[in-house]
């Protein structure tokens, strides 16, 4: 069975797959405010803003980040 972890900031949804994980590095060096491995919960989106994580999340090489937009609850 597949372990998918999600992390909000309200506007975006941050999706950890923890098997994908190749542990570069590169999340960790690029917005060490979000992700820190010696915290739990290890992922705190709220500590960038939506654009910031995107781009993040689109250098992950292995594709273990992923994300989703929320919907607009209006």
């Amino acid at each position: 069975m597949e372990i998918v972890k999600e992390y909000t900031n309200g506007e975006v949804t941050v999706i950890w797959k923890p098997q994908l994980c190749i542990h570069s590095g590169i999340c960790v060096a690029s917005l060490p405010l979000v992700y820190n491995p010696k915290e739990r919960p290890w992922v705190k989106p709220e500590n960038a803003t939506t654009e910031e994580l995107i781009q993040q999340i689109n250098m992950c090489p292995s594709g273990a980040l992923s994300y989703r937009m929320n919907k607009d609850l209006k």
